[in-house]
């Protein structure tokens, strides 16, 4: 009796409502903790404890941030819901930050078919991402981008776990709770490789209740795609979820070589997660994710971006071969939330493996001059990654909020590749053909840093952020080269030779906050970088094998406004921001070799401004418009190459469009059990360049989206489309010119069921 007395002086009794109308199946979730549960049909909760910040949702309804136990939810036709981030490695309200955050939520995601991580440049201002067709993306935010580089300068996070490089994430996108797009460094938060920001990506949880989701989409390409998840308790304390995903497609080009389909993808992946509440204290987290992709045509480029606009969707190529790429990433965290302070450490482990089964184009034509091979069995061109991080913060609540951590990780890259030059190896410059350069390498990494980050409250609505981050690299490097004839013994070109290097970098960050009203203003400094490294064998004779390179650094001032007004019908958030960079690394895809080498060479200014504005203009119909203008151009930039050298000063950053901006217009309208909805998305992208003499370029081009779809209790239709306007443009391009299209015209349906189990 004693403790039954206990345990209901303990709960919190609370009660979710629209009006006088009591909401059933709301979730109701303490941040910062493992605690989440549902209503009942009378809308009632209980929660362990009280003084919680809660974050509630339930379809249909504006999601609302409150300590209030006595919670009124309004209809998401009337009212815009509030967002939760963890930016800062915590959960808080996306207007509290004082940086530039744009963010997405489950249903943004379904609404406008995000399926990989590619599609959110038509969504985020001063975004760019795109791919040559392999899957591995070049990111760019705010004029800073990965580039052709390996070491990303954008960040992509997902549950917790970093991608150190861009291949050991997963791009494809399912079963999502949220995006957040973090503009600007977050050295000190995330360390390395955060210049230009980072993409934090959360799935969905494990929870105490049971539910589930299907999707099946059908289009045109063949295009067949199949999700499915579930998340229930199955033992005391113990959860599981469980989502799996199948796509596959014909490819959207024809090799006019031997007139066949070419890049047609088939793709199955997976995200597993155990979860154990030991006590409300206490859990443990078990996660497991991996992507298995398979590509028949991986880089459906043509040799120039004319060539590309001229025959779209046509390529000429004499070796043709199955892309093999498999993607692995585990994880294992803990966490402690006691009286005042939280406690989590998180264990990852990631892996990808990608090979060509035959050789592939390298010199996109039907001349049998360049081919590239990988496929040289086991251990090589295996990327492994394991980290470690340990994390201390308090609860907040008072004047005082503060994070520390530490972070260590191990890297393992082993790498062999092939060029062989065939018959055809005079018209790229070869003096002799028939034969292959096996590159060899093996890159053994580690590193180690220690953060702190903390936030204090002042009176009359300010605050003040700071923090500091000490990264510490080392990296060794083994590599060799040879000659094999084709049908011959081979010899050594390269020697078996190693070198070492080690880097180390501080990124501060202080930021000032002020509220006025509805409105929050910030000002922010911050510090980020990229790593360095060693570069690869290369084919100028004037860059020796294992030569250094040191990291890249940019420190960006930014002021900022954020706010809610008319009732939360109408959401801003505006931005300008002036970035310097220097030692800007320079990757440059060398052929026929083709290696890429970095060099430090230049210095970058990148100025501008973004922001957006969603309204609920009436009942059910909201429009949001983004606007981003980014003019980032180089102070300095001297590029030396076979021993000749060249002043590229003034020129424009590459993958960095000077506009990006989008429009989406969604009307939805329910009755009773019953709903439709239409919408269409508009987006323009401006002028850029893909080569730093900025000679291989695209103009603006302008993109149409739409759908439109009924809904009925757990179950959607849908039909879409993107592209509408069937409009051509570069997506991609290399320094040499080899270009590769924008996705065509698609178009297709979508069923959708999720609900309670």
């Amino acid at each position: 009796m004693t403790t039954f007395l206990a345990v209901v002086l303990l709960q919190a009794i609370g009660h979710v409502h629209s009006g006088s109308k009591p909401v059933p199946h709301a979730t109701v979730r303490v941040l910062n903790t493992d605690i989440e549960v549902t209503t009942d049909s009378a809308g009632t909760f209980a929660l362990p404890g009280s003084g919680y910040q809660l974050y509630v949702t339930a379809p249909g309804y504006a999601s609302q941030i409150t300590t209030a136990t006595d919670i009124d939810l309004k209809p998401s036709v009337i009212q815009l819901g509030e967002v939760v981030v963890t930016a800062d490695k915590r959960e808080q309200d996306a207007r509290e930050l004082p940086l530039s955050v744009a963010t997405l939520d489950a249903r943004d995601v379904e609404a406008a078919r995000l399926w990989e991580a590619e599609d959110l440049r038509t969504l985020v201002p001063n975004l760019y991402a795109a791919s040559p067709g392999d899957g591995r993306n070049v990111i760019t935010i705010r004029g800073i981008t990965s580039a052709t580089s390996y070491d990303p300068a954008v960040t992509t996070y997902i549950d917790g776990v970093g991608a150190m490089t861009l291949d050991t994430y997963i791009p494809n996108l399912f079963d999502i709770d949220r995006i957040e797009v973090l503009k600007g460094p977050q050295g000190t938060l995330y360390g390395r490789n955060a210049m230009g920001g980072v993409i934090n990506i959360v799935t969905r949880p494990p929870v105490g209740y049971a539910r589930g989701f299907a999707e099946a989409s059908f289009g045109n390409y063949g295009l067949q795609r199949y999700t499915a998840g579930v998340s229930t308790p199955f033992t005391k304390g113990l959860s599981l979820s469980a989502a799996i995903l199948y796509e596959s497609r014909n490819g959207y080009y024809t090799n006019d070589y031997d007139n066949t389909n070419y890049d047609a993808q088939h793709r199955f992946g997976g995200n597993y997660s155990l979860r154990w509440r030991i006590n409300p204290r206490w859990s443990v987290e078990a996660n497991l994710k991996h992507l298995e992709n398979r590509n028949h045509g991986a880089f459906p480029l043509d040799a120039t971006p004319e060539m590309a606009l001229a025959t779209p969707y046509h390529v000429d190529q004499d070796a043709n071969t199955l892309m093999i790429d498999n993607t692995l990433n585990a994880s294992i965290t803990a966490k402690y939330t006691g009286r005042g302070l939280t406690f989590s450490t998180q264990t990852a482990y990631a892996s990808n493996n990608r090979y060509y089964r035959q050789p592939i184009d390298g010199d996109f034509s039907p001349a049998d001059a360049v081919s590239i091979v990988n496929n040289y069995g086991k251990p090589w061109n295996k990327v492994r990654n394991v980290s470690e991080e340990l994390r201390l913060g308090n609860t907040g609540g008072g004047p005082w909020t503060w994070t520390t951590g530490v972070y260590g990780f191990y890297r393992d890259v082993p790498n062999k590749q092939g060029t062989h030059f065939g018959r055809d190896a005079a018209l790229v410059g070869s003096p002799d053909t028939n034969y292959t350069i096996v590159n060899t390498s093996n890159l053994y990494g580690a590193g180690l840093a220690a953060y702190g980050q903390a936030t204090r409250a002042l009176a009359h609505g300010w605050s003040v952020t700071a923090g500091l981050r000490y990264d510490y690299e080392h990296d060794y490097e083994r590599v060799s080269g040879q000659y094999v004839p084709d049908g011959g013994a081979g010899f050594t070109t390269q020697p078996d030779t190693s070198a070492s290097a080690s880097y180390g970098a501080f990124s501060p960050m202080v930021a000032i906050g002020k509220q006025i009203k509805r409105t929050n203003l910030y000002a922010r400094y911050a510090r980020g970088y990229r790593t360095g490294g060693l570069t690869a064998i290369s084919g100028d004779p004037t860059q020796p094998p294992l030569y250094p390179y040191k990291p890249e650094y940019s420190s960006n001032w930014e002021l900022g406004a954020k706010g809610r007004y008319f009732k939360d019908r109408v959401e801003v958030n505006a931005a300008v921001f002036y970035c310097l960079m220097n030692d800007v690394q320079v990757p440059t895809l060398e052929l026929p070799a083709g290696v890429t080498v970095i060099r430090n060479a230049g210095r970058m200014t990148s100025r501008g401004v973004d922001g957006d504005v969603s309204a609920l203009l009436a009942r059910g119909l909201q429009l949001t418009y983004s606007l981003g203008v980014t003019h980032a151009t180089f102070d300095r930039l001297d590029l030396s190459e076979n021993g000749a050298s060249e002043d590229l000063k003034g020129k424009r950053q590459v993958f960095t469009p000077d506009m990006t901006s989008s429009a989406i217009l969604q009307y939805t309208v329910r009755f009773g059990l019953f709903a439709a909805h239409a919408r269409a998305e508009w987006s323009y992208v401006g002028r850029q360049y893909f080569d730093l003499a900025n000679t291989v370029e695209q103009s603006s081009y302008q993109v149409l989206n739409g759908g439109v779809g009924v809904g009925y209790k757990d179950f959607t239709l849908d039909g879409w489309t993107r592209n509408l306007t069937h409009t051509k443009y570069i997506a991609y391009a290399y320094d040499f010119g080899a270009a590769h299209l924008g996705d065509p015209c698609t178009y297709g349906v979508t069923l959708r069921w999720a609900g309670r189990l």
